[in-house]
């Protein structure tokens, strides 16, 4: 008996503004974010809303993590209706304004890490010189 293949067919979502990621796997969420925010900004949707829920909070995570590095987002923070946390809103550069340009990565000055006081203080008490 031969057993059926999975449904492959890929799933559709419709370009309104608002993206539930709960009907998708997660090694799909990063280039569905990505593809999904340029796809609003060409129907010229600026606001958008990205269901993530809220769990232990690694799938809002990603998220953020991939729209801090897009170029298309302007800014996001976490909804604060009755979804609280479960929901991120973000806005993005709407279709006739630039992007703004991206600064290469070499190009971020390296500043030396400051240690807190508490561990200079703990440091000069414990280790022997």
């Amino acid at each position: 008996m031969t057993t059926p293949e999975p449904n492959t067919h890929p799933v559709q979502a419709p370009i309104d503004g608002v993206l539930d990621l709960h009907s998708f796997r997660p090694q799909e969420v990063p280039d569905l974010i990505r593809e999904y925010l340029h796809a609003c900004r060409t129907r010229h949707i600026t606001k958008i809303r990205i269901i993530h829920g809220k769990g232990k909070g690694v799938l809002r995570e990603t998220v953020h993590a991939i729209l801090r590095r897009e170029p298309v987002v302007r800014g996001f923070h976490l909804a604060n209706d009755r979804s609280s946390w479960g929901a991120t809103l973000v806005d993005i550069y709407p279709l006739n304004v630039p992007l703004p340009p991206r600064r290469p990565p070499e190009a971020k000055a390296h500043r030396p890490r400051r240690v807190p006081g508490w561990y200079r203080l703990l440091h000069r008490i414990f280790v022997r010189h």
